[in-house]
């Protein structure tokens, strides 16, 4: 097990305009699962690739266990990689594959055996040692990929988006597999994904990434009850958070409320308090936080989303089209068509400054 310390890591591609990981910081615990999550071209399997050793770091430092990781070879960093194609070599069985990293490494054939057997039983491949990949399910097939590397027995496990070849339910069922391995072997694991679900159900924390910088580092449940700013906000959540434009609204207590959508609701005290000075906000709701029935905002239903558990009504502001508004139903539950009055739950309201985006407030 190890520390792992990005300490301002950089690193930037010949021809590019700017770093694809510009200046990051961050400090991920021995034995710990962290996600690094966000859209494409975010810099997130950069990051992961400096780390491995497959990319160079063009500025500061990355550390693993106090060692500086600058100029050391990536087969002499203790990393083990499990890629999004499971590169597998398909003329050697399960067994063999899973075996050949240690192979190569001069490990004695008892002792390969040993280990390979010892993962096969962690991994539920016992049956498939035998077997050529191409006799395997997708998932099996990543399980083996898993395989080759807990034989290594590695400091740290680098995922480069390792389900995204899976179907929807062989992904839920092999995620869970991988986040209870990691907390068995107790291995410090960086994984990426660009599903932000994934991320929120597997890691302990998450990083969340954005043009080559890092916006947000916390558990899921921080980033969801306290994104640190409108894209955190905007990313994190399925389906995602409502966003008004808001301005302070004046009132006789000198404090008033915030006005969105044509009405105005006050939030806490401490929210109010903290909004002063900044005069056009966003202002964030999460669909839960909207409830239907009696309100003030007319909304006119477009679709309604059912997912069998959970009913999420989507539709338009009956005075204003362009403002789309995304509200969690229960069973009974308006139809596409009709127009309903909503009310958004003042103590659940999220404020962020509209120049900087940035979170206004705890």
């Amino acid at each position: 097990m190890a520390k792992v310390t990005y300490e301002g890591a950089t690193c930037i591609y010949p021809g590019a305009d700017r770093p694809a990981v510009d200046g990051l910081n961050l400090a991920v615990g021995d034995g710990e699962f962290v996600v690094m999550v966000g859209p494409s071209g975010c810099g997130k399997t950069t990051a992961l690739r400096m780390l491995a050793g497959l990319e160079e770091i063009d500025d500061g430092s990355i550390r693993i266990d106090d060692k500086d990781m600058v100029g050391v070879p990536s087969r002499d960093r203790d990393i083990a990689m499990v890629f999004q194609n499971y590169a597998l070599y398909p003329s050697k069985t399960v067994g063999e594959n899973m075996g050949f990293a240690l192979k190569m490494q001069g490990v004695p054939k008892d002792e390969r055996a040993t280990r390979v057997r010892e993962a096969a039983k962690l991994l539920d491949l016992e049956d498939f040692l035998d077997r050529k990949p191409r006799h395997l399910s997708g998932g099996q097939r990543q399980r083996v990929a898993m395989g080759r590397a807990i034989v290594r027995e590695p400091k740290v496990f680098c995922m480069d988006e390792p389900l995204s070849n899976l179907d929807a339910q062989l992904r839920v069922q092999t995620r869970t597999q991988i986040a209870e391995l990691q907390r068995r072997l107790k291995i410090t694991t960086l994984y990426v994904t660009h599903d932000q679900v994934e991320a929120m159900t597997m890691g302990e924390r998450v990083a969340v990434m954005r043009d080559g910088h890092l916006q947000q580092f916390a558990s899921p449940t921080e980033l969801y009850d306290h994104p640190v700013n409108v894209f955190v906000a905007g990313f994190i959540g399925s389906p995602a958070m409502n966003r008004f434009d808001g301005e302070l609204a004046p009132g006789q207590n000198g404090m008033g409320g915030i006005r969105m959508a044509g009405i105005t609701v006050r939030p806490s005290d401490a929210q109010m308090r903290a909004a002063q000075g900044h005069a056009n906000l966003i202002v964030g709701v999460r669909p839960e936080h909207v409830s239907i029935g009696d309100g003030d905002l007319k909304l006119q239903v477009d679709l309604v989303e059912d997912l069998g558990s959970d009913f999420f009504v989507y539709g338009h502001l009956a005075e204003g089209a362009a403002t789309n508004v995304i509200v969690r139903a229960g069973r009974e539950h308006p139809r596409p068509g009709e127009a309903i009055k909503i009310k958004p739950d003042p103590a659940q309201l999220h404020l962020f400054d509209a120049a900087t985006g940035q979170r206004v407030g705890d």
